[in-house]
């Protein structure tokens, strides 16, 4: 198809300096999860997005020294000229379907902890970063710079770019931002100083502008300087001559750089999840940047609509589409656009498993895009299948994120599929957690696999059609994959941390009860050892009924593994906004229909709290009645000419989405393929 020509204007090349890069679409740094440990891995991801249209392809965050180590934390390095080829592979990969290469040179100053290198980190004038999280508390504090420190840390930027332009990089980035060691200097809190760094606003941005015309002079005219700055803090400080030290900070470094790359101060705001933010929501923050300079801008706002990136442009907000979320879950995006197949793209649903996997320092994994980080170790590419092995039909039995995944995945291989699921519409969990406060974005999920499902002739959806094993053994198909997921249950936390027998009677529920229409009597409690994102959804949405609800956990938290997506906050800003009282460190000891008795997880000590409906968010076992009813009849499917019966999803293992994805996607990418001794190729440093 053609493309609208309403979004020609994203395809128009934007100067950079001395670079041209052949669109407006940009992504931009973004953590992986893949250092130089997985050089094959992080080139074929970065590869495959400048397949996909992405006119510019960036690195994440690129270590210049190893005072600069975030270990355990994966992160990219340019210590010496040994790291150049890992990187290469990168820049050829890109290179090779005309995009750009971008690298993003990174020192942490106190952000960092040298846990490896056991260097003591530096800051402007030792002030430590105070973290209330455990994975980045230290013991060994920042110390303050001198001199000699200063004139290090230019020497190592330039080093750091001469590397990167011998290993094919075409933009080379100098990072002040998100708490970084050129930001600390942007801010007084950090830069106590009293020399030429410190004090005035013309002072504290004298080191990024230095930086920068180190990094110039180190590339000469052979790759463009680029400034990544966060914007959030200083915008909200007043400026002497202006609105803002922001403002005051562009104005004096407008011509310093070939591009502003504009972002936020924070995890939470600047990757913010969909449940608490919109598409754009940094544009109050950065809107004035362009006025204030005649260099290109980008910048990011989770943009998966064409139509808001146009205005962003026509607008003069930005020059360029900065993506980061997006450009993950469809590689493609720019492509599809350009083809006029803009109906097609794999929105990103703002749930921040993406970032996550930084945090548990593994490659990158994705809730939409089940093939993020398998492009080279197991050779997916998202937009290309195998051919069937043969002509079999397959049955998948359930329709929520895995059934949903596999039926797609085997339809686009060119099987003949049918999926039904006893629900009167598809999406499984989803069809619930989807109306839930904030989570409407999650259901794109169920909506483009849909819509891939609904165009394809060689697939069958019924749904509202519940199948017992005689109804199976009778549809005549030579493989069946059972997709029926998993059930909350009652069980409850023991203080061994493993759980125990059920809390049941009158009053207790579960999600699933909720879902099913329950509407619990106040005053509710929540009881919460899941600690994913479920338990305070629910108490947010009863809250709004309005009923008295009160959050209980084992954790430290509400919804403790939250912060691993940058929602920690913000689930207990929304607990608070919704007046839900949190109470941490406790388990529930007991309940009677008139109040629940919480014990502390670590003293015992017990208190009671009014209570006549508790729900139990805790623990799922999975639905797989149906796959063991027909597992023991080996003959009867044998009769029935069913060759294959397998499991997938929460009824093979409970988890998140993106665990079902993924399995759902798995079973469909293997299936009937020559079987291989090792799950995945391994990736080996250079």
């Amino acid at each position: 198809m053609p493309r609208n020509h309403r979004f020609d204007v994203l395809f128009e090349p934007i100067r950079i300096g001395p670079v041209t890069a052949p669109n407006r679409f940009y992504q931009v740094p973004h953590a992986s999860g893949m250092t130089n440990a997985l050089p094959h891995v992080r080139a074929r991801f970065r590869g495959v997005k400048a397949e996909g249209g992405w006119g510019v392809v960036c690195t994440g965050a690129v270590s210049i020294h190893p005072s600069s180590d975030d270990s355990p934390l994966p992160f990219a390095m340019l210590w010496d000229d040994k790291d150049i080829a890992a990187h290469a592979l990168m820049t050829e990969e890109v290179h090779r379907h005309g995009a750009l290469a971008g690298v993003e040179l990174w020192h942490g100053g106190a952000c960092t902890l040298n846990r490896t290198s056991r260097i003591a980190p530096i800051s402007p004038s030792g002030m430590p970063w105070l973290s209330t999280h455990i994975g980045f508390m230290g013991n060994l504090k920042a110390r303050s710079m001198d001199a000699a420190d200063l004139r290090d840390l230019i020497k190592w930027q330039a080093a750091g770019a001469r590397r990167a332009m011998q290993a094919g990089f075409d933009i080379v980035y100098v990072y002040a931002g998100m708490g970084y060691l050129p930001y600390e200097f942007l801010l007084p809190e950090y830069n106590h100083r009293t020399d030429a760094y410190g004090g005035s606003i013309e002072n504290r941005v004298r080191l990024v502008r230095e930086l920068l015309e180190a990094t110039r002079d180190a590339v000469g005219h052979k790759c463009a300087v680029a400034l990544r700055i966060s914007l959030e803090e200083l915008r909200g400080r007043p400026g002497r001559n202006a609105p803002s030290e922001a403002h005051e900070v562009i104005t004096l470094l407008a011509d310093a750089p070939d591009l502003f790359d504009v972002k936020m101060d924070s995890s939470p705001t600047d990757c913010a999840p969909s449940r608490f933010a919109p598409e754009g929501s940094h544009e109050p923050v950065i809107d004035f940047v362009k006025k204030l300079t005649g260099k290109p801008v980008v910048g990011v706002g989770r943009f998966t609509s064409p139509d808001v990136m146009v205005s962003q442009i026509k607008r003069g907000i930005l020059d360029l589409i900065g993506g980061a979320r997006p450009s993950i879950a469809d590689p493609f995006l720019p492509r599809k656009i350009d083809e006029g197949r803009e109906h097609e793209i794999r929105e990103c649903i703002g749930c921040n498993i993406c970032i996550s996997s930084w945090h548990d320092g593994v490659p990158v994994r994705c809730t939409q895009n089940p093939t993020a980080g398998e492009e080279w170790r197991r050779n997916w590419h998202p937009e290309v299948f195998a051919p069937p092995a043969s002509d079999s039909s397959i049955l998948v039995i359930g329709g929520g994120p895995a059934g949903l995944d596999c039926a797609v995945t085997l339809a686009r291989r060119g099987y003949a599929v049918t999926l039904a699921d006893a629900a009167g519409e598809f999406g499984g969990r989803l069809g619930f957690e989807r109306r839930l406060p904030g989570l409407a974005a999650w259901g794109r999920v169920v909506d483009w696999r849909l819509g891939q499902l609904r165009e394809r002739a060689n697939v069958n959806l019924y749904p509202g059609s519940e199948l017992g094993p005689d109804d199976v053994l009778g549809l005549e198909h030579r493989h069946v994959v059972i997709a029926t997921g998993a059930r909350w249950t009652k069980m409850q936390f023991s203080t061994l941390e493993f759980p125990v027998g059920e809390l049941d009677g009158p009053g207790v529920y579960t999600p699933d009860d909720i879902a099913a229409g329950v509407v619990p009597a106040g005053p509710v409690i929540v009881f919460d050892f899941d600690n994913y994102y479920l338990a305070g959804a629910i108490a947010e949405q009863l809250a709004k009924l309005p009923c008295e609800v009160a959050y209980v956990t084992t954790a430290g938290n509400a919804s403790a593994w939250t912060f691993m997506t940058n929602e920690l906050p913000l689930v207990h800003r929304a607990l608070g906004k919704a007046g839900v009282p949190i109470h941490t460190l406790q388990r529930v000891a007991g309940f009677d229909g008139e109040c629940a008795t919480l014990a502390d997880v670590y003293s015992g000590a017990e208190k009671r709290l009014a209570c006549r409906s508790l729900i139990v968010v805790g623990i799922r076992k999975p639905n797989d009645s149906l796959y063991h009813a027909l597992a023991a009849r080996p003959k009867d499917l044998e009769r029935a000419g069913i060759a294959g019966l397998t499991r997938i999803g929460d009824c093979l293992a409970p988890g998140a989405i993106v665990h079902a994805v993924h399995s759902g996607h798995r079973f469909a990418r293997e299936f009937e393929a020559q079987p291989d001794d090792a799950p995945y190729a391994r990736d080996y440093p250079i």
